[in-house]
């Protein structure tokens, strides 16, 4: 975590007024001394302080007192609709001065300006700079928002000059110079310079380059800044079709930094074969030339890609990743031409070993050896019993023995991979099936234990809810989930940002979303390698400011880091509540209740659905032409409106499509007498589907069900959604989340 210089953080008010009053000690012997000094203050406390503060000297205005760590209730108010927390707002922005009330104003002008009313905004802003030095900046570009929002454009245009005089240095910059109406390319070169990450700086690159297409410059810059944005593949096509002169200048090759931004930005694009050909020339690591072919075996290129690959392990062979590709070439190449590339893998890199001797023992079995990959096997199992490849083969071995109806087998297969491979993709299902497996053969203090063991170790896991049910906790079964009613304590406030500049931090507790993120944007410059922090603190700002998709897939991904520094900060993280809160995070909450109870459905079922099918994004379209939060299809939706008499409607609008949906999903659960595992399965592929799978084959044990689902997208949703609900119950129901607390203490 960035340590703070003392000079402007919230946690050193003292130190804040200790800066001040030495300046106004200065101030006291003069004002020809004061031209003197001024260079010195500026150079020693910073320009922006340092005029800012002159400023408010001369001008007599109040400045922050005291208050800022004992009250933090603006915070929580912050969450609140704005027309519900007027009063208290206004209460405490009549107060003492203290920061709570320097918040609170702040709070209130925003709300203000939002709804139009200018005037009462500016009153509330009067002098909130010297009062809110950690926002004073964002309090003057306020100012001249309330005066754009009244049409008087010389005072918002004095207003955004101020800005930039006594805060030269501010991330805002780019916003003054829209405000200032500066839209022509020579007047931002200082702004690109220093802000090229700034939302304002990357949009009018865009603009630019729709009015003079070939500025090569440009084009980098939305490469290295805006790689995850839509549309990005069409600027990367452009930039490599420039022309070797340009304006009848020749051009600079690209360098292989450039190279690895371009690589970067088709990778988020999922154009792998463009990714591959860009990772080619960027700079020559073992990580990049590993792309190259990876980016070809995902375009479906797969001699390509194995060529890639054996050129990679020429050209860094003890390099780590040389381990990955030399099972990758195991996989592709024929059995009898795939074994010496895994002996290789096996003999000199000890954590590909596992997974290099798993498919050896498959490429033996092609060629009819069966002794030789018994063998194998065997190796892997005691010399690798800790490791997934183990875990993966004990957990294959297991189901076979299952499903020829030898449980006590399938348990002694199952069992070890919670004690030896615990850290495995299979543990937790591997866990949750022995318990089972475990009853049926009458052994319930086993069953008991095993059960406890996976709830656990494995707290935020679809199969950690499956035990607890089979553990007697009131958290739902598949037959009861849709009627219960949690308890819901949603937080009180917004946990404090890791990483990120003290300003960034007030915001994003204040929840000026928008703000936030636009600071953050201009902050965060290093896109390519981000620190575990940086990449989750770009997740939250990016879920803050509406963006659920990127942001969830952000806060998810932390998992596949592989530097140990990076998997160390990330397993610490896992252990906060902050964490899990950004991966079910609860936007729609009204409306989602609102109908819920109208529909007397679990609200956490809906929200964990809505989660799954659309990540809280109301505008979002399927392939298949579903639309919105709970991905209705139109013509459904046309029907199911007849029958509610629903007249007008939008599936956009999330009020409506939440209205729509959770109808379907009632009526759902009605067809198949509340089982929410036949009920999501039809919600996802049809009631058709499900009936004909129900015919097929009568279950008696939903979980058999599940696991049979012919349509692997239907089963992975159905459990995903399950376990969405699992986490959002352990987040947002304390007396669930304790349980679980005190199950994983007692560990």
């Amino acid at each position: 975590m960035r340590k703070s210089s003392g000079l402007k953080s919230r946690y050193n008010l003292s130190r804040q007024k200790q800066d001040r009053q030495q300046i106004a000690t200065v101030l006291s012997v003069g004002l020809c001394v004061v031209l003197v000094a001024v260079p010195l203050l500026e150079a020693r406390y910073g320009r922006g302080l340092a005029r800012r503060t002159i400023a408010c000297l001369f001008s007599k205005k109040s400045r922050e007192t005291t208050g800022y760590q004992s009250e933090k209730r603006v915070f929580s108010l912050a969450l609140m609709q704005p027309e519900k927390r007027v009063a208290e707002l206004e209460a405490i922005a009549n107060g003492d001065g203290s920061r709570e009330g320097a918040r609170a104003r702040y709070l209130l002008a925003s709300d203000l300006i939002q709804q139009q009313q200018g005037q009462k905004a500016l009153d509330l802003l009067e002098g909130l700079e010297c009062d809110y030095s950690l926002l004073g900046a964002q309090a003057i570009a306020k100012r001249a928002q309330a005066y754009q929002v009244m049409g008087d454009r010389d005072k918002a245009t004095a207003e955004w000059e101020n800005l930039l005089k006594y805060y030269p240095d501010t991330p805002l910059m780019p916003e003054a110079l829209v405000g200032l109406g500066k839209t022509k390319r020579n007047d931002w070169d200082i702004a690109i310079a220093k802000y090229p990450s700034h939302p304002r700086t990357l949009e009018m690159a865009r603009l630019w380059l729709k009015e003079k297409p070939n500025q090569r410059d440009l084009m980098l810059l939305l490469a290295k800044y805006a790689s995850d944005t839509p549309g990005i593949s069409e600027v990367l096509d452009k930039l490599l079709a420039l022309p070797g002169m340009v304006d009848g200048k020749p051009v600079d090759p690209l360098k292989p930094e450039d190279w690895e931004a371009i690589a970067q930005g088709y990778w988020n694009d999922k154009k792998y074969g463009q990714a591959s050909a860009a990772y080619a020339k960027a700079p020559p690591t073992p990580h990049n030339a590993y792309l190259v072919a990876r980016g070809l075996q995902l375009a479906q290129k797969q001699k390509d890609a194995n060529l890639a690959y054996k050129k990679m392990v020429s050209d860094f062979s003890k390099a780590k990743e040389t381990g990955t590709a030399l099972v990758e070439i195991g996989k592709i190449e024929p059995s009898i031409e795939a074994v010496p590339y895994l002996e290789r893998a096996i003999e000199q890199f000890p954590d590909s070993a596992p997974e290099a001797l798993l498919v050896k023992a498959e490429a033996l079995d092609n060629l009819n050896n069966a002794r030789a990959a018994a063998e194998t096997r065997q190796l892997l199992l005691t010399k690798y019993a800790n490791s997934d490849a183990a875990a993966q083969y004990r957990w294959k071995i297991a189901k076979a023995k299952a499903d020829a109806g030898d449980y006590q087998a399938a348990l002694q297969w199952a069992e070890p991979i919670l004690t030896q491979s615990p850290n495995s993709e299979n543990a937790r299902e591997a866990g949750f099936w022995a318990g089972k497996w475990a009853m049926r053969l009458g052994q319930k203090q086993q069953a008991k234990a095993i059960f406890e063991r996976v709830v656990a170790q494995y707290p935020q896991s679809y199969y950690a809810w499956r035990s607890a049910t089979f553990l007697g906790w009131d958290v739902g079964n598949f037959n009861t989930v849709r009627e219960m009613t949690p308890q819901l304590a949603l937080l009180a406030e917004r946990p404090l940002l890791p990483t990120g500049s003290d300003s960034l931090k007030e915001l994003y507790q204040l929840a000026q979303d928008r703000d936030a993120w636009a600071l953050w944007q201009a902050e965060f410059k290093n896109r390519l390698k981000p620190t575990v922090a940086q990449q989750f603190t770009d997740g939250l700002l990016k879920m803050a400011a509406g963006d659920y998709l990127s942001g969830i897939s952000e806060v998810a991904t932390l998992e596949d880091r592989e530097e140990p520094a990076d998997i160390a900060e990330f397993n610490s993280l896992k252990q906060q509540p902050i964490f899990w809160y950004a991966l079910y995070p609860f936007p729609y909450q009204e409306i989602i209740e609102t109908w819920t109870k109208k529909r007397e459905i679990n609200p956490l079922l809906v929200v964990s659905l809505i989660r799954q099918e659309s990540r809280f994004m109301p505008n979002i379209k399927s392939s298949a032409g579903a639309v919105g939060l709970m991905q209705v299809i139109p013509g459904v939706a046309a029907s199911v409106a007849r029958i509610i008499n629903l007249k007008e409607y939008n599936l956009e609008n999330p009020d409506d499509n939440v209205n729509l949906g959770t109808w379907l999903l009632f009526e759902t659960h009605q067809k198949y007498t509340n089982n929410s595992a036949f009920a999501l399965a039809s919600y996802n592929a049809g009631s058709g589907n499900v009936s004909k799978w129900l015919k097929q084959k009568e279950f008696t044990d939903p979980d058999e069900f599940i696991e049979n689902i012919p349509f692997p997208e239907t089963k992975e949703y159905v459990k995903q959604v399950f376990s969405n609900y699992w986490n959002y119950l352990r987040l947002y129901d304390p007396k669930v989340g304790q349980l679980v607390a005190n199950s994983v203490s007692q560990k």
